[in-house]
């Protein structure tokens, strides 16, 4: 059978495949340690599954509005006022099945064949697919290690051309963890409104930031880039609700209302009860969240600590998400392995110990380690890879 051409043009998500692939194992009966999936390991706070089982109680289990319930909308928009003193309104958001629906939603309606995104490397493994498959050219910039991953204004002015139509800005960032400070959006952001691109702020880890420093959402830095911004959030990272596939997106409301008639065509509304938890998630107690970024903390410094400890292997303290990212270029010309990939694909074989390599995020130096799991998992996982590393093969 022949497919269309936009989606032979597409890779798998690393990430999902590993997973499945550790998961796979450990059904089996492997001793497998996971460090792929980017997902808390906490369950959902109670508060949120409850108010979800009350909806489901209460008959609303029926089709909602395309956009979302309005008290889910209207929450939404009271975040981003209390926290970041941006306004919208109802009419320019929209709930959507997860931020990854609202990231496929947004390119769709935005681009045509032949735009451009920039797209800053290290990246989310689906930002250039979703790019692709909406018939855009994804152009990569690379944020330097010395510069913590990050990419500059400068960059991204030598990468713009007649058909650039969007920047993605993703701080925290997935897969290194980096944070934007303000004076550095700041410049990002007078480069794109002297060039009339869209900026896509995916704020999907806005909430996980530790040591003091600050999360700036893009759309706050002036009245001109509220207007050329589009924000993507979602509860998946924040309340542990990856499972509940609750996202949103904030911006221009011709954009939005575009988005939302996509929906209409192929998802139509998000989980009705589902709506109902996300609700409770951003006006209920935040207890939960804090207690769950105290942990973390404690499991990133413990995982910088072990993992700097390995000859041939550095990494940097990340400032935010639930990621390290180390550079793993020493261990693999030592051990004599071709690329990360085949280095990676010897440790799960030999150690049993599942990571993403770098290349799926186009960093072919560096594998990307999630701390969202317990911390006798991290330290016998890191012990394995110390072995790997520094033993015999």
């Amino acid at each position: 059978m022949k497919l269309a051409k936009r989606v032979t043009v597409l890779s798998p998500s690393s990430t999902l495949a590993i997973t499945a692939k550790a998961n796979e194992m450990k059904r089996q009966g492997i001793d497998v340690v996971s460090f792929g999936a980017g997902e808390p390991d906490f369950n959902t706070p109670l508060h949120i599954i409850e108010a979800a089982e009350k909806a489901m109680r209460e008959g609303k289990t029926k089709y909602t509005a395309t956009a979302g319930i309005p008290e889910l909308l209207q929450a939404i928009c009271d975040k981003y006022e209390k926290e970041y003193g941006v306004t919208y309104n109802t009419k320019q958001a929209i709930v959507t099945n997860g931020g990854k629906h609202a990231l496929y939603n947004l390119f769709m309606a935005l681009l045509d064949p032949g735009d451009e995104v920039i797209v800053p490397i290290p990246y989310w493994v689906s930002y250039p697919e979703m790019v692709k498959v909406a018939d855009g050219v994804p152009v990569y910039i690379e944020g330097k290690e010395d510069n913590q991953f990050k990419i500059t204004a400068e960059q991204v002015k030598e990468a713009i051309t007649p058909r650039t139509r969007a920047l993605i800005i993703n701080s925290p960032s997935n897969p290194t963890g980096s944070i934007y400070s303000r004076k550095e959006l700041e410049e990002i952001v007078d480069v794109c409104l002297s060039n009339n691109v869209l900026m896509v702020s995916d704020e999907i880890y806005e909430k996980l930031i530790y040591d003091g420093h600050e999360h700036v959402t893009v759309a706050s830095l002036s009245k001109e880039a509220y207007e050329n911004t589009i924000i993507v959030n979602g509860m998946s990272k924040p309340y542990s609700m990856t499972g509940w596939r609750m996202g949103y997106a904030l911006g221009n409301e011709k954009l939005i209302r575009a988005m939302v008639d996509l929906s209409s065509h192929s998802t139509s509304n998000p989980t009705s009860f589902s709506q109902y938890g996300a609700l409770a998630a951003l006006t209920g107690p935040q207890e939960p969240l804090e207690m769950m970024k105290t942990e973390f903390v404690k499991r990133r410094d413990r995982v910088v600590e072990l993992l700097n400890d390995i000859e041939g292997i550095t990494c940097l303290k990340p400032e935010g998400a639930f990621y390290v990212f180390p550079n793993v270029k020493q261990a693999i010309e030592k051990q004599g392995y071709a690329n990360v990939d085949e280095w990676s694909k010897a440790l799960l074989e030999q150690q049993k110990v599942a990571l993403i390599p770098g290349s799926g995020f186009g960093a072919s130096e560096n594998i990307r380690i999630s701390y969202a799991t317990s911390m006798e998992q991290l330290e016998k996982g890191i012990a394995r890879i110390k072995q790997f590393v520094e033993g015999t093969n």
